[in-house]
């Protein structure tokens, strides 16, 4: 079974359980925090995919980055899924949490790419325009790639808007390419 399908399995479990003992918020609130300090600390990572370290090492580990602030759910859940030794399917695992919370509550995740930072005002009316055209609630996520020369790249689900000049530069580039002047 791929990391991923064991994944979702696993976040399909957390997010069951989590509604059980009425603290889905809680939960992901702090399944949300463990991805962010996992995308920054690539040597926690490695640690948990490590086949050396001992699950009592690695257990330590998260008790001391994440005990005295995480919910006993996910405690009992991080000791579980290293007691098993999958503590390499923890992160994955926890993205698939976000996303199945998202499915759950009718939550899109938007991503938009831009090659300047972006002000509030032009967030507002990128999540104001996706709101109205999916008649959902969005999550809008941004990235900064200086690559694109201007202009952005909005992803929403499975769908991609391109207005980047990197884009229309390389549609100019293929059309010149296949006509002979």
């Amino acid at each position: 079974m791929s990391e991923i399908q064991v994944a979702s399995r696993y976040a399909k479990s957390l997010i069951d359980l989590a509604e059980e003992q009425n603290s889905v918020e809680a939960v992901r609130a702090d399944i949300e925090s463990f991805v962010r300090v996992m995308r920054q600390n690539s040597q926690l990572q490695a640690v948990l995919k490590n086949p050396i370290i001992g699950i009592d090492k690695k257990l330590g580990i998260l008790t001391q980055l994440f005990g005295a602030s995480f919910n006993k759910v996910i405690l009992a859940f991080f000791k579980i899924v290293v007691s098993k030794g999958r503590s390499e399917v923890l992160y994955a695992t926890a993205v698939e949490f976000v996303n199945e919370y998202n499915r759950r509550k009718g939550i899109l995740q938007a991503v938009v790419t831009s090659a300047v930072e972006l002000t509030e005002e032009q967030k507002n009316k990128i999540a104001a325009l996706v709101i109205e055209s999916t008649k959902k609630q969005i999550v809008l996520e941004t990235k900064v790639d200086p690559s694109l020369i201007g202009g952005f790249v909005l992803k929403v689900g499975d769908r991609q808007v391109d207005t980047s000049i990197a884009s229309s530069l390389n549609k100019l580039k293929k059309e010149f390419a296949q006509k002979v002047y």
